[in-house]
């Protein structure tokens, strides 16, 4: 069970996150893309949520927000505003905090917690969810949420007067450290590419993990990493717990210990299936703001099986409606490490991640809500 498949996909996926940081090639990328849209502060604080989030589709959420970290930064002291005071300044942090979290449910790739459920979903069941698949249920979701995150950030944090010509040199100093575009980082690139597309079109064929391990070893290979950069940049304690996690769900059900929790908590409640999926929703999102969102999907999905046996539920549903919502933690700094990266800066406090946090689960609650009545039964989610 430790050597289930989905943590060998979860290990490729952060030794190629790990490269393309390493290389420069992200950074690079994001300072071109923040600068091409620096006509104002709101228009550049969009691009940090729109960016970030599009960015976790294809890199693990934690990376994306260590990388983009230094470069917001560096733009919000470059437009001279001051931490704790200054509620814009605050709003750049939730914007990049924001569209890793809402970006990172999207695929596989953002971050650890759909690659967990999907492994537990196919060790109970034999079921796969493609990387298509999942794009093609998350992606609205992921769509409605940013408009909103968007709309928040619009109304709630107005602008300040700012010298955006400095945040402008701030990001071509950011592009001179990084210097030209070398060879290596082409290289990496292309694999990193083809990687994707092979998740996309080579699924029938080959197992998400053996293709993320395969294109780990074409780097190795053509010396494109080295064994130092990689052992520094991967969190090998996030690998041992996913093995954990998936351990642990697989425990919960042959025992018999899921069926019981079902027995003692849900036995005697009438639930539809929309019913019962907007719950799982509200409780896996709820639980991921206290523990970690390995823990969530462990716990959540033995449980989610069981219900969906008995109430004639497509399992792959459940499954997205524990990990999708078990990913979108706003209102904890320790829930996720984009908001702990955001809470770092000192630009706000506790009490300020509670109260736009709070605001954001329950639009992201509705949001589910929808998707999952209006558009999941169109794609035979039901």
């Amino acid at each position: 069970l430790f050597g289930n498949s989905a943590v060998f996909f979860i290990l490729g996926a952060f030794i190629l996150s790990a490269a393309l940081i390493d290389c420069g090639l992200s950074t690079r990328m994001t300072c071109l893309a923040l600068k091409r849209f620096s006509s104002s502060p709101k228009a550049l604080r969009n691009a940090i949520l729109f960016l970030s989030a599009f960015m976790s589709f294809w890199m693990s959420e934690h990376a994306v927000a260590a990388m983009f970290f230094p470069i917001v930064m560096g733009l919000v002291t470059a437009f001279g505003l001051k931490p704790k005071e200054s509620k814009f300044g605050q709003s750049f942090f939730f914007a990049l905090a924001w569209g890793c979290v809402i970006g990172g449910i999207a695929t596989y790739l953002g971050g650890a917690r759909n690659p967990l459920a999907a492994g537990i979903l196919f060790s109970e069941t034999g079921i796969q969810v493609s990387f298509i698949g999942l794009l093609q249920a998350s992606f609205p979701l992921v769509v409605i949420m940013l408009g909103l995150a968007w709309l928040v950030l619009q109304i709630g944090f107005p602008a300040e007067p700012v010298d955006l010509a400095r945040a402008r040199e701030q990001l071509e100093l950011e592009q001179e450290k990084i210097g030209y575009l070398s060879s290596r980082e082409i290289k990496i690139g292309t694999v990193s590419l083809l990687t994707i597309l092979a998740w996309i079109f080579l699924f029938t064929f080959f197992s998400l993990a053996s293709i993320a391990l395969f294109s780990v070893a074409v780097l190795f290979m053509f010396r494109l990493v080295g064994w130092q950069e990689i052992e520094t940049n991967v969190n090998w304690g996030i690998i041992l717990m996913y093995g954990g996690a998936i351990a642990l769900g697989s425990a919960l059900h042959s025992s018999g210990a899921s069926a019981w929790v079902i027995a003692q908590t849900l036995g005697d409640l009438a639930l539809t299936p929309l019913q019962l999926i907007i719950l799982l929703g509200a409780l896996s999102m709820a639980l991921t703001e206290f523990i970690s969102n390995a823990a969530v999907v462990s716990v959540m999905m033995p449980i989610g099986l069981a219900l969906a046996r008995s109430h004639g539920i497509a399992p792959e549903a459940i499954m997205l409606a524990i990990a999708l919502p078990s990913g979108l933690s706003y209102m904890m700094p320790m829930g996720t490490p984009a908001t702990a990266i955001a809470y770092s800066s000192g630009f706000m406090t506790s009490k300020d991640f509670i109260k736009h946090g709070l605001l954001m689960i329950c639009l992201s609650l509705s949001a589910f809500s929808l998707v999952a009545w209006l558009y999941w039964p169109v794609i035979g989610l039901r």
